[in-house]
């Protein structure tokens, strides 16, 4: 080999363009690649959704609306209130009379349901004012012309879907890098977008080079072989996210394949050959690249096996990749070192296993005489891998699209026990395990936090259970940030008394709790929280709608109630979008969320109590990198600015 030179401009690695298989470890090869590549951006163009379907989207989509928009019957049954049911049995019927209207899919409801009355209701119709549990028809017998029978309680809630406990508005409903299949395009139709903006597959030119070459389907000439590697490079390409175009087989002519390699980049993001990188004297694609653009060759020759003759390199920001002739070592090489670079400029997430083992933290009910499967959100835990149960329910989108996979349970059996080690089939061989696991209670806020870490290639899964629950996760090492809301009476203080072993507190943010009512309420206009909660006691037809058990809203409204149980209490959705949805769509008058919510749906909104917004972190996870980055981006201008422009104070 010649003695080194000096380094070339703009090559910051100093490579000697001569030294050709100065063998480097395959670490050293992929980081030299990398760092000549990335950063870059990601091109983008919009997409018809109809159009979308494997394409990857470029940037962040947030829901547009609350899906489903409006709290909705999960059977066919009757509307009901669920206190005209308390004492309800099989030796204590209650007669309940029907309203003179019935409420398919698309009707709007007209009539309220008023104690001891019911409505009949079709799957999927909209919950009438009033109502707030569906008995299912078979549970009722006719009572007469206009009445039925039923012989059971029912809960409040009972098969509702309420107002965004699927999709809420403005949260993240998907993110940049993620492969639209059919479930995402599922979201997307749900919440009414027709156009998402999606990466441009990079465009990667593919020559076979070698005077022995034929293409399949031609006569096989004495000596020749027939190009394996311009099909299996070409059908690998667009597996990986990229648009493969293939220019033929290239004969050992230094003019004329230097003239197709310069058309190619000129025409294309990438190019890709193969055979012609060991030092022979008839291998030119290596003494052509030097006269391509620089920096130039990255690495020739890698400590892989098969595939030491690998050659790769960067000519004015294109990668030039140059694989061994043999087919298996060409194989190997572009998918252990091409693919994951290929990927990244298509914006495409890393490649994964199809199946995994993990645990299954809580225990997940079954009807017996049913194979069931039961699709799980994945989390790294202490022990490895936990399956968290999808718990949405049947008509959620987001149960099928969010999930990484699948778990069965055996047709003879009532239940997966807690702490059941099992199977997990993934949807697609690209599910990444997230590197950060957030579980606890939700916030808008969450998102923007989170944003810097998604785009820095972090995997984010945040997990809606309530501040208890996620102090349930936290204690378990099933998470590294519970996200809590949680007012102690006795010390009168937020979130510090709740901490167990093994937790301490980061501060987040404060956010602004509040009554919210439409604008123009009389009830409500002008009032402190306080005497618009009394106002609306004193009137019999003012309803309310409240928070579920668990949620640090919740305490603040039995709070200010103390023992008084209003019309509506039982309503108890679990998110601040849904309330604020049955606040605006006439079905409730007034209830408690948070600011920025009331904001967005156009509502009025009395500040009651500034709560604290914090995180109970897993110390013993602190110094994963996840978690510090996570740390910085809450600490950064940039989230700090991003949370005041939503309307949250950060602390």
């Amino acid at each position: 080999m010649s003695n080194a030179k000096a380094p070339l401009p703009n090559n910051p690695e100093g490579i000697d363009q001569d030294q050709f298989l100065t063998v480097l470890s395959r670490e050293q090869a992929l980081a030299r690649f990398e760092a000549a590549l990335f950063p870059r951006p990601v091109p983008a163009e919009s997409q018809l959704l109809a159009d979308a379907l494997g394409r990857v989207l470029a940037g962040d989509v947030v829901a547009p609306i609350d899906v489903p928009p409006f709290d909705r019957s999960n059977v066919d049954g009757f509307a009901v209130r669920s206190a005209d049911l308390a004492m309800a049995g099989e030796a204590a019927p209650v007669r309940l009379m029907l309203n003179d209207e019935v409420i398919a899919c698309g009707t709007a409801p007209a009539r309220p349901v008023l104690s001891g009355t019911a409505t009949s209701i079709a799957t999927g119709g909209p919950v009438p004012r009033g109502a707030d549990a569906i008995v299912m028809v078979e549970h009722t017998q006719p009572a007469g012309p206009r009445a039925i029978e039923i012989r059971r309680a029912a809960s409040p809630g009972q098969f509702v879907s309420y107002a965004g406990s699927d999709i809420a508005r403005g949260e993240a409903l998907l993110r940049a890098g993620t492969l639209i299949g059919s479930r995402e395009i599922g979201m997307l139709a749900a919440c009414g977008i027709s156009q998402v903006p999606v990466a441009r597959a990079p465009r990667v030119a593919v020559i076979s080079t070698g005077d022995e070459l034929v293409q399949p389907g031609k006569p096989l000439r004495p000596a020749a072989i027939y190009d394996t590697n311009g099909a299996i490079v070409t059908a690998a390409v667009s597996e990986n996210g990229g648009e493969a175009v293939f220019l033929g087989a290239i004969a050992d002519d230094e003019s004329q394949l230097e003239a197709a390699m310069r058309e190619a980049l000129a025409a294309s993001d990438m190019l890709v050959l193969s055979g012609g990188t060991s030092k022979g004297a008839g291998d030119l694609s290596h003494r052509i690249i030097a006269r391509l653009g620089k920096p130039g060759i990255i690495a020739h020759g890698v400590a892989l096996k098969p595939g030491k003759p690998l050659c790769l390199a960067v000519c004015d920001g294109k990668p030039v990749v140059i694989l061994p002739g043999f087919p298996t070592s060409a194989m190997f090489t572009f998918h252990d070192m091409i693919v994951p670079v290929l990927r990244r400029m298509a914006g495409l997430p890393p490649r994964s296993d199809a199946r995994v083992t993990a645990k299954v933290p809580v225990r997940i009910a079954s009807e017996l005489g049913r194979t069931e499967f039961v699709m799980v959100s994945l989390v790294e835990g202490d022990g490895g891998l936990i399956a968290y149960p999808s718990g949405k329910g049947s008509g959620a989108i987001t149960s099928f699209a969010q999930a990484d996979g699948f778990l069965k349970i055996d047709a003879l059996a009532d239940q997966m026990p807690a702490g059941t080690e099992a199977e997990v089939t993934l949807f697609t061989p690209h599910v990444r395990v997230p590197d950060l696991v957030i579980v606890g209670s939700h916030c808008t806020g969450l998102d923007l936090v989170t944003a810097p870490l998604a785009r820095a290639g972090l995997v984010v899964r945040s997990i809606a259970v309530g501040s208890l629950g996620g102090l349930a996760a936290a204690r378990r090492g099933e998470c590294d940030f519970a996200p809590i809301h949680l007012f102690d009476e006795k010390s009168e203080s937020y979130n510090t008394p709740y901490l167990a072993d093994g937790l301490e507190l980061v501060p987040g943010w404060r956010r602004m709790q509040g009554i919210v009512f439409r604008k123009g309420d009389k009830r409500f206009e002008g009032l402190s929280a306080q005497a618009a909660v009394r106002a609306a006691l004193a009137d019999p037809a003012c309803i309310m709608v409240n928070r579920n058990q668990g949620a640090g809203t919740r305490i603040l409204i039995d709070r200010l109630l103390g023992d008084i149980r209003p019309d509506g209490y039982w309503n108890q959705p679990r998110s601040h979008n849904a309330v604020a949805a049955a606040v605006a769509q006439h079905r409730a008058d007034w209830g408690m969320t948070i600011a920025p919510v009331a904001q967005a749906a156009g509502l009025g909104f009395i500040p009651l109590a500034e709560e604290h917004y914090d995180f109970a972190l897993v110390t013993a996870r602190k110094q994963r990198p996840a978690v510090q980055a996570f740390l910085k981006a809450l600490a950064s201008d940039e989230g700090r600015a991003a949370l005041v422009s939503a309307g949250f104070r950060p602390v």
